[in-house]
C-alpha cells in the first residue's frame, strides 16, 4: 500500500509503498476514505510522544470501509461504513469495564503506538469495543475530523465541562479542536467567548457560534478581555491549543467555582505548569482534563449531527493527497492551519 512515512524524527516523510497490515486477532483492517491531519501529528513527527518508533506511518482520525474483520469480532462484516476514536480500548482493564475506555490501560493510538492513517489501510485492534457504524448522512470527510478534535471537543464540553445553556464559556485556540468545541458549546445554549491570533480562525469561530471572538496578538490582555466580555469571568473555560499562554488563561478568565478543560496537549517546553492555588482554593476552581471520547458515547454525538443540531462539516478546511500533506504536516511548525485539513489516501482530491 501507499503511505507517508518519516524515517527519523523532524526529517522529512515520504510517500511510498510499505506493507499493507494484517488484520490481527480480535481486530480488522479498514481501507482509509478520509483522514484527518491534526496538530497531534505534528507532536509526533517532531519526537514529542514516547510511543513512536520510527520509521513511522502517523494519521490517527480516520473513517473509511471495512475490508477485513477478524473472524471472532461478531456483528461487524466487510463493506461497512466506520470511523474510530483516536483512543482504542482493549475492553477489559478496569478502566474499561467502568465505561471510561477513553483512559484505558492498555490503549492503543493509531498513528501514536502502531502506524496510522495516512495510508491506503490501517489496522485496528479490538474492534468489537472500537468500531463506529457512520449513518449514511455523515460523508468520510466529515466523519474523519469526528475521531480526534469533534469528539474530544464533545466530551470536554458536555461531559467533562458540564455546560449549561445560559452559561458563558471561553475558547482559548481556535484550531479544529477549539473551533468544535465553540460549535458544540454554542448548540448547547452557552455564550462563547472565542480566543485566538488568527483572523480567519475569529472569523470562523463566528461562524460556528461565538458570541464574542478575541483577538490575542498584539500584546491583548486576554484574561481582561475574557472577565469583560462575561461580566467578571467564564464559567467553563477550554485550553484547546496546549501552551502555556493558553494555559494560564484559561484559568486566569475563569469566575468564582469556574472549570477549566485542559483537551489542548501541553508537551515539550509547555508540559509542566505552574498554578497558583490560592485562587483554585479560595474560589473553588476546578482543573479537569479530557482525553478523547469512548466509541460507545458516539451515538449521542452522532445524533445531533445527524438531527443537524452539530454542523462539524462547516468545519473543513483543505482537501489533499498524501503527496501534498506531507507540506501540510511540515507547515505547522509555523501554526496550524484555518479548519480541518483533510487528507485522501484511496479517493480524489478536491481543488485546493
Amino acid at each position: 500500500m501507499r503511505a507517508m512515512v518519516y524515517e527519523r524524527f523532524r526529517e522529512r516523510p515520504v510517500v511510498r509503498d510499505v506493507p499493507a497490515p494484517a488484520c490481527p486477532p480480535g481486530g480488522a483492517v479498514i481501507r482509509v476514505e478520509a483522514t484527518g491531519l491534526c496538530r497531534s501529528d505534528w507532536h509526533g513527527w517532531m519526537g514529542h510522544d514516547d510511543d513512536i518508533e520510527v520509521p513511522h506511518v502517523p494519521g490517527h482520525e480516520l473513517a473509511g470501509v471495512l475490508e477485513e474483520v477478524a473472524p471472532d469480532v461478531a456483528g461487524w462484516r466487510p463493506g461497512e461504513r466506520v470511523t474510530v476514536p483516536f483512543v482504542c480500548a482493549c475492553g477489559e482493564c478496569e478502566q474499561c469495564r467502568a465505561g471510561d475506555h477513553q483512559v484505558c490501560e492498555r490503549q492503543t493510538q493509531p498513528g501514536f503506538t502502531h502506524w496510522g492513517s495516512f495510508a491506503e489501510y490501517v489496522a485496528i485492534e479490538h474492534a468489537a469495543v472500537n468500531l463506529v457504524r457512520l449513518p449514511d448522512s455523515v460523508d468520510a470527510a466529515t466523519a474523519a475530523g469526528l475521531g480526534c478534535r469533534f469528539a474530544t471537543a464533545y466530551r470536554a464540553v458536555v461531559q467533562q465541562g458540564r455546560v449549561a445553556a445560559g452559561e458563558f464559556m471561553a475558547v482559548h485556540g481556535c484550531g479544529g479542536l477549539g473551533l468544535s468545541a465553540v460549535m458544540i458549546a454554542a448548540a448547547h445554549g452557552a455564550r462563547v467567548v472565542a480566543v485566538d491570533v488568527a483572523a480567519p480562525a475569529l472569523e470562523l469561530a463566528r461562524t460556528a457560534g461565538a458570541a464574542v471572538t478575541v483577538d490575542a496578538s498584539g500584546g491583548t490582555d486576554v484574561v481582561a478581555a475574557v472577565r469583560d466580555a462575561t461580566g467578571g469571568g467564564a464559567h467553563l473555560s477550554l485550553d484547546a491549543l496546549g501552551s502555556t499562554t493558553t494555559f494560564q488563561n484559561s484559568v486566569g478568565g475563569l469566575r468564582r467555582r469556574g472549570r477549566h478543560v485542559q483537551a489542548g496537549l501541553l508537551l515539550a517546553e509547555h508540559a509542566t505548569q505552574a498554578v497558583a492555588m490560592g485562587p483554585v482554593v479560595g474560589t473553588e476552581l476546578e482543573l479537569l482534563g479530557s482525553h478523547g471520547m469512548a466509541a460507545h458515547h458516539y451515538p449521542a454525538m452522532l445524533a445531533e449531527i445527524a438531527a443537524g443540531t452539530l454542523r462539524p462539516e462547516l468545519l473543513l478546511g483543505r482537501e489533499l493527497s498524501l503527496e501534498q500533506g506531507v507540506d501540510a504536516l511540515l507547515a505547522m511548525s509555523g501554526g496550524s492551519p484555518t479548519g480541518v485539513t483533510i487528507l485522501r489516501p484511496n479517493g480524489p482530491v478536491a481543488d485546493c
